[in-house]
């Protein structure tokens, strides 16, 4: 018998999930609640929960922050954000903070309970993204609670994080080059793979979505790849 844990502010969503982890199977055991601060009460009396479904958005917490602290209390116990920010850097953020998942809330009654059913088989589940999201159309993700994203937070590496820390900068593709003696072919190929990450189709995008998630960028240095 499932026991499932869900925290999630909205009465009718929050209702509506309740209603169909009921329907796994026969027995489900399900505990919900609004708020962290009232998760953590439940969970320092009893963690024993086969899984959490979180709620990224919630009052009085950065949902980030409060995934993070919860892996931190609570390692054993798996937990699956379900947000509707599905744009992809929130999705890798959330997945490199330990969450089990990502469930946006867009999908459907039957695709949530796949999706569930996937993470108690033990594996991850990442939603299907479009490669290419429409930045204008994105709802921009919660407020980071008292400090930027660090850009391997989102899946950049080192050296994209370098690259788009000088497009924010202003500099163009050859002074990016010339910064980071990289030929500018070079320089496309890692803004290219930076435009994936993000969910963008151009450098104007991709700055917009660096100001979005607040990322902070270490000192930019000359050096040899």
């Amino acid at each position: 018998m499932y026991r499932f844990l869900v925290v999630e502010d909205h009465a009718l969503v929050r209702e509506s999930m309740v209603g169909l982890l009921r329907q796994m199977e026969e027995g489900v055991s399900v505990q919900e609640c609004a708020d962290l601060e009232n998760a953590f009460d439940v969970l320092d009396e009893d963690s024993d929960y086969d899984l959490m479904l979180l709620d990224l958005a919630l009052p009085g917490v950065d949902g980030f922050s409060g995934l993070d602290i919860l892996r931190r209390r609570y390692p054993a116990m798996p937990v699956v954000v379900v947000s509707a920010f599905d744009d992809p850097p929130s999705v890798t953020r959330a997945i490199h903070l330990g969450a089990s998942g990502f469930i946006p809330k867009a999908l459907n009654g039957s695709e949530l309970l796949h999706a569930v059913r996937h993470v108690l088989e033990g594996n991850i589940y990442r939603p299907s993204l479009p490669e290419v999201a429409r930045l204008d159309k994105l709802t921009p993700p919660p407020p980071a609670a008292g400090r930027g994203v660090r850009p391997e937070e989102i899946g950049l590496t080192e050296r994209q994080a370098q690259v788009l820390d000088l497009m924010v900068r202003g500099l163009s593709n050859r002074l990016i080059a010339k910064q980071l003696n990289l030929s500018e072919g070079t320089v496309k190929i890692h803004a290219t793979a930076i435009f994936k990450v993000l969910g963008v189709t151009s450098r104007t995008q991709a700055l917009v979505a660096a100001a979005r998630y607040g990322l902070e960028f270490v000192s930019t240095e000359s050096d040899e790849k």
